[in-house]
């Protein structure tokens, strides 16, 4: 087969490897270079620097909308193109130009949490259970039929960064079964979305990670995991403001004002929420790394409990 990959972030790199197994992938796509890290110098996306190691031809158009890069597409002549956290809109004319169409690797069990950050508010909404979909695309986000599926637990203390390298190599391993069937003459079988249970998952803004001391303390230790390593949960704490690497939820009765700090020791910072207090693990100091509890009260022996 012709393969075409549009990929950009980290996560779509397993799945370029497993597309790229039988050396199928004669071009990729990749959103263009950013300006990052504190120089602001343009860096690539980790899915065009494996193009690049892998020899792979690498476009890195700025739309698909353009009658010039749909007539590029056309001309690489796709069987099918494989389309895994791409970050463009893929317009009707892109999606009916490879014979076979253009699969997703979309990390969620669809139709729930549709959009851009379907692992973190798996997380954050308490969900037991996640998985991965190789969908079909139509034009609607998300909405095309499942054509192979794989469902995994979600760990009571797994972080965003965890589930997403997880779910990242098992999309791969999805893909490429997917594509052993395709090669083996037996298309996988299109089953359509059900609406029930239909749910999008917004966007990450960093605005978000402010945690909000009034809400019950499952619902604050759910979003510390969900948003490591990026957003990264952040609050104030008595008078000073900390980013939040690590916490969990103590199920402790209290009449204190939340946000108040209750204890401070070796095992974490409890702090008082609206029901009942989250236990403060790994903290991190403005301009500073992350540390243990017990290494940040090493210089805040001021807040040390009796």
């Amino acid at each position: 087969m012709r393969i075409v990959f549009a990929g950009t972030p980290a996560f779509a790199v397993p799945s370029l490897r497993a597309a790229h197994a039988r050396n199928e992938v004669v071009a990729v796509y990749t959103q263009p270079d950013r300006p990052a890290g504190r120089g602001r110098g343009l860096t690539p996306s980790p899915v065009k620097l494996e193009a690049i190691q892998r020899g792979i031809p690498v476009l890195q158009p700025e739309s698909l909308r353009k009658k010039s890069s749909q007539e590029a597409l056309r001309e690489l002549a796709p069987d099918l193109m494989i389309v895994v956290a791409y970050g463009l809109i893929l317009p009707q004319a892109v999606l009916d130009i490879p014979r076979f169409g253009c699969w997703n690797v979309h990390a969620s069990l669809l139709p729930r949490w549709r959009g851009a950050a379907p692992i973190q508010r798996a997380i954050e909404a308490g969900d037991t259970e996640t998985g991965v979909c190789l969908m079909q695309m139509e034009a609607g986000l998300d909405t095309g039929p499942v054509l192979l599926s794989q469902r995994t637990p979600i760990g009571d203390q797994e972080t965003g960064g965890q589930l997403h390298d997880r779910l990242s190599e098992l999309g791969a391993r999805v893909l490429a079964d997917g594509l052993g069937l395709l090669r083996a003459g037996m298309r996988p079988m299109a089953q359509p979305q059900p609406e029930a249970g239909a749910t999008y998952a917004h966007k990450l803004e960093k605005h978000e990670a402010r945690l909000d001391w009034s809400q019950p303390a499952d619902a604050l230790a759910r979003k510390v995991r969900a948003f490591e390593p990026w957003p990264v949960a952040e609050a104030t704490v008595a008078g000073e403001r900390l980013r939040i690497h690590g916490a969990v939820a103590l199920d402790l009765a209290h009449r204190a004002e939340p946000g108040t700090l209750l204890t401070a020791g070796r095992q974490g910072l409890d702090i008082a929420c609206g029901e009942g207090a989250l236990r403060l693990r790994v903290v991190q100091r403005e301009g500073g790394k992350a540390i243990t509890a017990a290494d940040y009260l090493n210089a805040r022996r001021d807040l040390v409990s009796a």
